[in-house]
């Protein structure tokens, strides 16, 4: 992608490159270490999305919003609906773990248990933290790349509503409604959800569109039973259906097909919070449930395929402020995963697996300027039995304006069922292991309007697991490497305008002996975004959006690769009245036509309008 370097320095010139990291000492982070920190005590790289971010993007799949951030990368098989993948510093998609109101929401009977973005809209979510790098030990398995850890509409004394309703280009209408109240002794949030659209071809060259429909909905209800003592109940449901191309004969290239699947994910919670010492001891226990069934038919309605994936965890979390300057987290876990399935040629299983983990982590804050975190966990396998993992990391307000950040984490990932036990499993498989180190910087100047943050990352990886298409099978690459730099910042020269973007290089390598240098599949080198947003003093609010993606390899051998793109999508938002507004946007302005992957559609331009009321 030739134009890349040029569109980087760019940005570079006509703004600060980058968004979402702006110090800010009021602001909260859950993800770093599982419990509520002020962001200035955290010494790893998070990116915090709010709701007012989600509606001023217009952002409709949430994934698509989450590829304009620092480190990274978003790939989809096709239009809405279809298989989406994420992937933060060039790990896996499958080493990004997933949280929903706290809930796992990994599917067990996928190939590498990865959650699928495809079903992850943005109408219920009020906030989104994105922790980039390990950190195994506070959420156990699968947190190698990194973790998204989203919230929902949460209960709130008094009465909030909201909805919105939007339609445009491909057949799309997606409707959204909200509404969270409650008082002194309960509180509870509601959300509801619609989407549909005609869709583009799945198959690049096909000419059949592949439409997709979701309904979804999410619940929370948080009771106080007695003073320090209180219930909550969390839920989440979607159920979709997705338009899919495939493998059709006599040719069986990749083409038109009418084939499709169904897919319905059902994940709860239940637990109990109990507050004591004025609040110095906090103790939570809970149940998680994580249920997924996912079907595929073929252009006959005639079944092709059955998947079913369900996780059930028991968990226990203390958190204790033992004196002003220490705080203890601790915690104990077991999940009971399983699968059934019937791969529609002969291939039909069912299989569990168990894990029992315990972990303590200190928050040391020594002096004031300082933060130290540091912690272990145990995770027993009944299969592959004991594994530790540390992590570490230190916060340094140096001054007043910046923070000096650095960390090492490790990560632990075993097998799957499906990858163990399948049609094209391999029993011999070893878990995935990783160590990551980094180090930066966030700065703060000219009176707060000018953030700034640059960040190095290195990740070595062991036993990475990896598709063999010569055997059809899994099987571990040795070893595998990925470093890089992240900068970013954000501009705001006065109050109505705001200036955001970010550049990441990574380098992401296989160091198996016979590949070491080959880019890691799908894991483009350089990628950056740049958004700017007016509001006039008659309300009217502009804005755009810039991303550009560099070269990458759809292969392992690195001999089919997938061209660079830009994208640029404009947007305005007009309030009719004080509940009422109207907006619209023009997404790939251009009509730039691009690929993700090899041989998949992606969308031409597009438009489109809708109508927003709030009330509180």
């Amino acid at each position: 992608m030739r134009f890349l370097p040029f569109s980087l320095a760019a940005a570079t010139a006509f703004a600060p490159i980058a968004a979402h990291a702006e110090p800010d000492d009021a602001k909260i982070i859950v993800v770093a270490s599982g419990v509520a920190q002020p962001a200035d005590e955290v010494g790893r790289s998070v990116t915090v999305i709010d709701r007012a971010e989600i509606e001023q993007r217009q952002t409709v799949a949430l994934s698509d919003l989450l590829a304009t951030t620092p480190g990274v990368t978003v790939a989809r098989n096709g239009g809405l609906g279809t298989a989406t993948a994420l992937s933060i510093r060039g790990a896996q998609s499958d080493q990004t773990l997933v949280l929903i109101d706290g809930i796992r929401v990994s599917d067990p009977s996928s190939t590498g248990g990865a959650f699928n973005f495809a079903s992850l809209l943005a109408g219920s979510i009020e906030r989104v933290e994105v922790l980039r790098g390990p950190n195994s030990v506070i959420w156990g398995s699968q947190a190698i790349g990194g973790v998204v850890n989203v919230t929902t509409l949460q209960g709130a004394q008094g009465l909030y509503l909201r909805a919105n309703a939007e339609g445009g280009s491909f057949g799309t209408f997606n409707g959204n409604a909200a509404i969270a109240g409650g008082n002194d002794r309960i509180t509870a949030g509601l959300t509801a959800g619609y989407l549909t659209t005609d869709g583009i071809s799945a198959a690049a060259d096909g000419t059949e569109a592949d439409g997709y429909r979701q309904f979804g909905a999410t619940g929370n209800v948080q009771v106080t039973l007695a003073e320090g003592l209180a219930l909550d109940l969390r839920g989440y449901y979607a159920d979709g259906k997705v338009d899919l191309d495939g493998y059709a004969p006599p040719a069986f290239t990749f083409g038109d097909t009418r084939e499709y699947a169904k897919t319905q994910e059902l994940y709860g919670y239940a637990g109990l919070r109990h507050e004591a010492f004025g609040g110095r001891l906090r103790n939570r226990i809970g149940f998680t449930l994580s249920d997924i069934d996912r079907d595929g038919y073929t252009g006959d309605d005639s079944i092709a395929y059955r998947y079913r994936g369900r996780a059930e965890r028991y968990l226990y979390q203390g958190d204790a402020m033992l004196a002003d300057p220490l705080r203890i987290v601790f915690g104990a876990e077991h999940e009971q995963s399983r699968i059934r399935y019937d791969e529609g040629f002969g291939s039909t299983g069912r299989y569990s697996a168990g894990i029992t983990s315990v972990y303590g982590q200190a928050i040391v804050t020594p002096i004031a300027p300082v933060t130290v975190t540091a912690g272990v966990r145990n995770d027993d396998h009944s299969r592959f039995g004991n594994h530790w993992t540390w992590n570490a990391d230190l916060a340094v307000r140096a001054t007043a304006d910046t923070l000096l950040h650095a960390s090492y984490g490790e990560g632990f990932k075993a097998p799957t069922l499906y990858q163990l036990y399948s049609a094209y499993g391999f029993q011999d498989l070893q878990p995935e292991t990783a160590r990551s180190y980094e180090a930066g910087v966030r700065q703060s100047l000219a009176g707060g309007k000018v953030a700034l943050g640059a960040t190095w990352f290195h990740r070595d990886a062991d036993n990475q697991i990896d598709f063999n298409f010569a055997t059809s099978s899994y099987f571990n690459l040795n070893k595998t490497r990925a470093e890089g730099i992240e900068l970013e910042a954000v501009l705001r020269p006065v109050a109505a305008f705001t200036v955001r973007g970010n550049v990441t290089h990574v380098t992401a390598e296989n160091r198996t002996a016979g590949s070491i240098g080959k880019d890691l599949p799908r894991r483009p080198r350089d990628t950056a975004s740049v958004s700017a947003d007016y509001r006039f003093p008659f309300g009217l609010s502009l804005g755009g959006t810039v991303t550009m993606v560099g070269d990458s390899f759809n292969d392992a051998g690195n001999a089919t690769r997938i061209d660079g793109y830009a994208l640029a999508g404009v947007r305005a938002e007009m309030p009719v009245t004080k509940m009422l507004s109207v907006y619209g946007r023009v997404d790939n302005i251009g009509d730039v036509r691009y690929q993700q992957i090899t041989g998949y559609g992606t969308y031409g331009r597009a438009a489109y309008g809708g109508v927003r009321v709030r009330f509180q």
